[in-house]
């Protein structure tokens, strides 16, 4: 966006920041979900929800050896979760958190 025609308000929208925020909220809902149905242990959710973070200078360093920006998300939020991750993103295609981050 250019600054000079956009509220700062609206710009924080597309902040790649907050896009990876709301990415980071797809992938924990549907753990939780997975989690009420017996299809993961509650304590790695609750390892899930305790470590999953991630930096966007990471999330861009990684993109820029992978080439895929889901990829390079999952990536660096894995780092930080540890084995729990392996739930993470179980079952999803990168289409389904992009489509849905846009909704």
């Amino acid at each position: 966006m250019i600054d000079r025609y956009s509220r700062k308000e609206m710009s924080k929208i597309w902040e790649l920041e907050n896009k990876f925020r709301i990415w980071l909220d797809i992938e924990i809902a549907v753990c939780e979900v997975y989690a009420e149905r017996g299809m993961i242990p509650k304590e790695d959710l609750a390892v899930i929800k305790e470590k999953a973070a991630f930096k966007v200078e990471r999330v861009l360093e990684i993109e820029n050896e992978v080439h895929h920006d889901v990829i390079a998300f999952l990536t660096a939020v894995a780092e930080n979760v540890g084995p729990e991750s392996r739930h993470i993103h179980f079952g999803l295609t990168s289409s389904d958190v992009v489509d849905t981050a846009f909704s």
